[in-house]
């Protein structure tokens, strides 16, 4: 099964720096695509902890033949916590590929996409109670306002909400056609594509709570890390990346220098590279779903 093409694989290991004997996280598994390239560099003595919740991408766990590969049935933002369980509480690397796997994409029922005719769900793990669907339907005006303008930066947020709330009292919005023939009138002509999938983000973003598990999981990272251990993460849109340049930059997310008692820097990581590293010509060609990815690395102070 063609599940997953990994983005930037080469430059995802040489970020983590791979020791053949160290112990490393792969928090999105997915396809299983840069947990089979670390486990390649690693030894028998090398061990790789790997974390996802999504049903789709469990098939792919039984692929894998590889004494060194442990799989954690888990949200990442508490792999802290799941880590110790299994008695590891330090490794020296951990990635997260942050982005939507292009299986979730492709497949309609899922409901990430714009294509096709299919029930508006988004949900990554199917145990979460409220769909996208459920929440266009329910939430308050100003809660939708607040989701469309913070997780899709979407200038009309409010004149949307609005008319979405108006059109759900005539007619439960129930799939993506639906969502989409709503929409439309507020998309720029020739552009609509581009509008559409910052609406669609913008509801998976809060499905999913995205932005808040992200948080939980870079507040983690410092105390699991050994003395130098690298974090690799590749993100897909500005709100993601942000969060993950403040926080190795500046050891927070609102990117302000915060000083001690003594007026040094609390800082966790030394950046690796200034700006984010961004996929080749070739691999866009190859993967044009890679072109918006920012990968940004961190080596713990």
């Amino acid at each position: 099964m063609n599940y997953h093409t990994p983005v930037m694989l080469e430059e995802s290991l040489n970020g983590l720096n791979i020791k053949p004997d160290g112990t490393y996280v792969d928090l999105t598994f997915g396809g299983g695509g840069h947990s089979n390239s670390i486990l390649s560099n690693l030894s028998e003595k090398g061990s790789l902890y790997s974390f996802d919740v999504d049903a789709d991408a469990l098939i792919n766990v039984d692929i894998i033949k590889n004494n060194s590969f442990n799989f954690i049935e888990g949200n990442f933002r508490f792999f802290g916590n799941f880590l110790k369980l299994k008695g590891k509480k330090k490794v020296d690397g951990i990635i997260a590929d942050l982005g939507i796997s292009s299986h979730q994409i492709d497949t309609e029922e899922r409901g990430f996409s714009i294509r096709g005719i299919n029930n508006l769900d988004m949900r990554m793990n199917a145990a979460l109670q409220i769909s996208a669907s459920d929440l266009l339907n329910t939430y308050k005006l100003e809660k939708l306002i607040r989701i469309f303008s913070e997780y899709g930066e979407i200038r009309n947020s409010i004149q949307l909400a609005n008319f979405i709330v108006k059109k759900r009292s005539l007619k439960k919005i129930k799939t993506n056609l639906d969502l989409i023939d709503i929409i439309k009138p507020f998309a720029i002509k020739n552009r609509e594509n581009k509008y559409y999938a910052k609406v669609f983000q913008a509801l998976r973003i809060e499905v999913n709570d995205e932005i808040n598990a992200l948080k939980d999981f870079l507040i983690q990272t410092p105390q699991t890390l050994n003395d130098k251990g690298r974090l690799v993460i590749i993100s897909y849109h500005s709100l993601e990346d942000r969060l993950v340049k403040n926080f190795i930059n500046k050891g927070n997310f609102i990117g302000e220098s915060k000083k001690d008692l003594y007026g040094n820097e609390k800082l966790f990581f030394k950046p690796i590279n200034k700006k984010p590293i961004t996929p080749k010509f070739t691999e866009i060609k190859n993967n044009p779903r890679a072109r918006s990815a920012k990968m940004r690395i961190g080596k713990l102070i």
